[in-house]
Parts: C-alpha cells; structure tokens; sequence
C-alpha cells in the first residue's frame, strides 16, 4: 500500500524525514536545533523537528519510535515509549526522550533522533457494557499465562 504524507517546514533548518534503505519501516527524524543538547541520566528533554504532517487519510496515523542505535548504544528513548501524531494534528512534530544510561548524551543539531512509522488506524466505537463475554483467561492480568 503507498500511500502518501505531506511534510510542511516550520523552520529552514528542518529536514525532512528519510528512509536510512529501501525496506525501513520508518523514516528518521531529525533534531531542529540550534546548539547541542546534552541529557543528563534521568533527563526527559523535548527535541523539535522543525516539520509538521499531513497524512493523505484519516485513518493513518503517525507513531515516532526510538532510534535502536540511540536506544541500544546510548540508553537514548522516548519518554512516552511511543509517540502518536494523529492525522488531524498539524503543530510542529516534537520528540520526548530520555536517557536511562548512567551516561550523558549531546544530541547534535540534524542529528537523527528517532523514527516515524506510517501505520493504519481503525476506529472503534466504545459501548458501556453492563457484561463482557467470558474467556478461559477471563481476568487474568501480568504474568497469569506462565513465563516461557
């Protein structure tokens, strides 16, 4: 499925977002900033794009996701685990991130800071139920399935 989404500047040092190879499921985004940025441990920082986006469809929504090189190397993540940018939105696309390394990190400007991935919604109707229908899990939260 092709589909396609607009992508507006909101600053002249934005870039747009890119796809690292042919097969990414996600497109980089980068850092729109000045100067560095250094996050201490424990540090959640917002990070600007300098891009906002329209999705040709309603029924596609955005999700940023960590970088795995800054997530894996560098303990760099999102401080919302995954962002969801809905495809009304058209404010700047602005990334939370994290450190939860015992190391600081500088975040460059243009440096890529995390992943958009392109992915279908449905919409559901929600109904106040009085019953839900039983199930062999039935309530059964965390962990009630074994560990394997």
């Amino acid at each position: 499925m092709n589909t396609k989404i607009k992508v507006k500047k909101l600053n002249k040092n934005a870039v747009i977002p890119t796809r690292a190879t042919e097969g990414s499921a996600g497109a980089d985004l980068y850092a729109c900033i000045e100067e560095a940025v250094t996050i201490r441990p424990g540090e959640l920082v917002k990070i600007p794009t300098g891009i906002a986006i329209e999705p040709d469809s309603r029924e596609l929504a955005v999700f940023l996701f960590a970088r795995s090189g800054l997530g894996v190397k560098h303990g760099i993540c999102l401080s919302n685990g995954v962002g969801v940018v809905d495809s009304d939105y058209r404010g700047e696309i602005c990334v939370g991130l994290c450190n939860v390394s015992n190391k600081e990190y500088t975040v460059q400007p243009q440096e890529r800071i995390a992943q958009m991935v392109v992915m279908p919604v449905m919409f559901a109707d929600i109904i106040e139920a009085e019953t839900l229908t039983d199930t062999a899990r039935g309530s059964g939260g965390f962990g009630s399935t074994g560990k394997h």
